[in-house]
């Protein structure tokens, strides 16, 4: 009964959260309702690019070779192994993704536009690992250059990639080696040529704003998105957690995306993306530095992929809605995303924790007591609505290492994605989290 009791009144607590998130209110203007946020599937998209440019040599085999020709190079290309050799520094980098909305005048693509999708991904050449944080649209920030306090998607509208860069050097301390900026359309175009990406809706999804041109018509369930599918699956925040809700699906698509661009059909798509590309995507980056980039990103494992975003909360001010850094975990975040700092490991047995859908009872139950026997205390919650399936770190000393361990117990805990979640959101009083949802 007591068991009993506490679970409820963590469901209590995990609804009150829930209910703060749904007080967020949108922003009113038309324009804001333009902003097209897509976080680390632009990621995934920048990997398609420099792919690209990595083997556009090949393209003239494409456009004017056979299809035998074609088919012959692809299972080629699909044994060959590619190493990545750092030709400009082998420390770690920090690459800068944007995603930039339309500036609605037919002009110039890249001025005047505001960064919806701000991804800063740490890299490190000597153990192979990806890092990235996103930095919420609707941040609070002082910008540089007088031009005073403003939500940080702000910047590249008022000073360009440049302001950008300094604001975050200045707010946060992060300096950027190199950026990729990837104008809102090229998602669009990108997945329907290569086809669709095939992933699990959480929920229905449906939602109509004429004055935005958005039209969202999603079932619940398994399905392959087409263009305006994604864009609209990338863009709903109807359910109750606003731009974090949104946010949380731009990481299960960029799973999605990720797992397709390892289908050697996509070499066939070169020359159309190709071409996307030329038009979307701007970068200070040689086609030499790109293609290295290339190589190290099929080189990474899955499991060494941790993704952060920058803790807070929704606080409105008048009409315009801000999200609130907390300072110190924001810094927290930093220091273990881009600085990589190791936690001091003081030997306590860590508490784990199991969100489970109403379906996923049975694994739940079977995942507790393998847990249980190599030694963790588990405390488990059933949630009606969850999405997605992940392993999510509430603790710092639960690093990507201790879950590589763990899997090596659990293989049933292979290739789920890992989050870092210093806010505890679905920490179920433990210190690491696996959430089975349905998808």
């Amino acid at each position: 009964m007591k068991i009993a009791n506490e679970h409820e009144n963590q469901e209590e607590e995990y609804k009150a959260f829930l209910k703060n998130i749904r007080a967020e209110k949108e922003e009113t203007s038309n324009f804001a309702k333009l902003l097209f946020t897509i976080v680390l599937a632009i990621l995934c998209a920048v990997i398609v690019c420099v792919t690209i440019f990595e083997n556009s040599y090949i393209i003239e085999k494409f456009t004017t070779g056979s299809t035998d020709e074609a088919s012959s190079f692809a299972k080629f290309y699909k044994k060959e192994k590619k190493n990545f050799d750092v030709p400009f520094s082998p420390r770690r980098q920090n690459i800068l993704l944007l995603g930039v909305d339309s500036n609605g005048t037919g002009a110039n693509i890249w001025e005047g536009t505001r960064s919806d999708t701000i991804v800063i991904v740490n890299i490190d050449p000597k153990t192979k690992s990806i890092n990235a944080i996103s930095i919420p649209r609707d941040s609070k920030v002082y910008l540089p250059d007088n031009k005073g306090i403003q939500k940080i998607n702000s910047a590249h509208a008022l000073g360009g990639i440049d302001l950008v860069k300094k604001t975050l050097r200045e707010t946060f301390g992060i300096k950027i080696d190199k950026y990729i900026i990837v104008h809102d359309e090229a998602v669009e175009k990108i997945v329907d040529a290569l086809g669709g990406i095939p992933i699990y809706v959480e929920k229905p999804m449906h939602y109509n704003d004429y004055a935005g041109k958005l039209h969202i018509n999603l079932d619940k369930g398994n399905t392959v998105l087409n263009g305006k599918q994604a864009v609209g699956y990338l863009r709903y925040r109807k359910d109750g957690l606003g731009d974090i809700g949104r946010t949380q699906r731009q990481q299960w698509f960029m799973r999605s995306l990720f797992e397709k661009l390892h289908s050697p059909q996509v070499i066939t798509k070169i020359p159309e993306v190709l071409n996307i590309c030329n038009t979307y995507v701007k970068t200070d980056m040689s086609f030499y530095e790109l293609s290295q980039y290339a190589a190290f990103a099929r080189s990474v494992d899955e499991n060494k992929i941790e993704l952060a975003t920058l803790p807070g909360a929704p606080n409105q001010r008048g009409y315009i809605s801000y999200w609130i850094l907390d300072p110190q975990k924001t810094q927290q975040v930093i220091n273990r995303m881009i600085y990589r700092e190791k936690p001091t490991l003081d030997g306590t047995k860590f508490k784990a924790g199991i969100m489970y859908s109403p379906r996923k009872e049975d694994e739940a139950q079977a995942m507790k007591e393998k847990l249980t026997e190599l030694g963790f205390e588990v405390n488990m919650l059933k949630i009606t609505h969850l999405s997605h399936t992940r392993f999510v770190a509430n603790k710092n000393d639960v690093t990507v290492d201790f879950l590589n361990w763990l899997q090596k117990k659990m293989p049933e805990l292979n290739n789920m994605q890992f989050i870092y979640d210093p806010t505890e959101t679905f920490s179920v009083g433990s210190d690491f989290t696996v959430v089975l949802a349905e998808g």
